[in-house]
């Protein structure tokens, strides 16, 4: 069952954004700290494939049950399907809903939405959030599209006052504030918690906007 809150902090991230690798280690702080949701985006030059990926996935999915924080997984419907992961989160250039709905009944379905014109040619009926940006320069994503700042969220919002907006690209605790006060549910985050020598602060620090 989806919850709005679920985005508050919506961690990313697959094996190349961990610069140990670790991604097992970085995933359990982050949890003890208190992230809301966990999306497995195993992409990149040092990514899993096949039966290790999927092993990883079971693995991490085990640890977001520990804490009871939902398990996505990021555009691999077969890994997806396999494991009976708590959703799916796919980009404008995935697989179209309409084609894995039958699949995901009662599970949690995401969609990345950058503009206005993506926004007006989704199919939303079975989507529970959409994920806006990047809102910020990011470097976590070599062919991101170009910012649309603050005002991007805030024009998201007014055009659509009900579906429920997660914020990603270049979020960092300290420049977040002024996302979720646009009208952001939450903000997605790769590289401020992977890269990170504090985990529990910069996850206390992301919680604190939403006291």
């Amino acid at each position: 069952m989806f919850k709005r809150e679920m985005l508050h902090v919506y961690f990313i991230a697959g094996t190349s954004d961990v610069p140990d690798g670790d991604l097992e280690r970085v995933l359990k702080e982050a949890l003890e700290a208190g992230i809301t949701m966990f999306q497995f985006r195993e992409k990149g030059p040092k990514a899993k494939m096949g039966q290790e990926k999927q092993l990883l996935a079971e693995r991490l999915f085990k640890l977001c049950k520990d804490y009871k924080v939902p398990f996505i997984v990021n555009d691999d419907v077969a890994l997806a399907k396999a494991i009976d992961a708590d959703g799916i989160h796919l980009g404008q250039g995935d697989e179209k809903i309409e084609n894995i709905i039958d699949d995901f009944h009662g599970k949690i379905i995401g969609l990345s939405v950058g503009n206005f014109e993506e926004y007006d040619q989704s199919d939303l009926t079975h989507v529970d959030y959409i994920g806006v940006g990047p809102v910020y320069e990011t470097s976590s994503k070599s062919n991101a599209k170009k910012p649309g700042g603050i005002e991007l969220i805030r024009k998201m919002r007014l055009h659509d006052e009900d579906i429920p907006i997660v914020a990603i690209g270049g979020i960092t605790s300290s420049n977040c504030e002024m996302i979720i006060a646009s009208g952001a549910d939450g903000i997605s985050t790769i590289s401020s918690i992977t890269r990170s020598s504090d985990i529990k602060q910069v996850v206390t620090d992301y919680l604190q906007y939403y006291k």
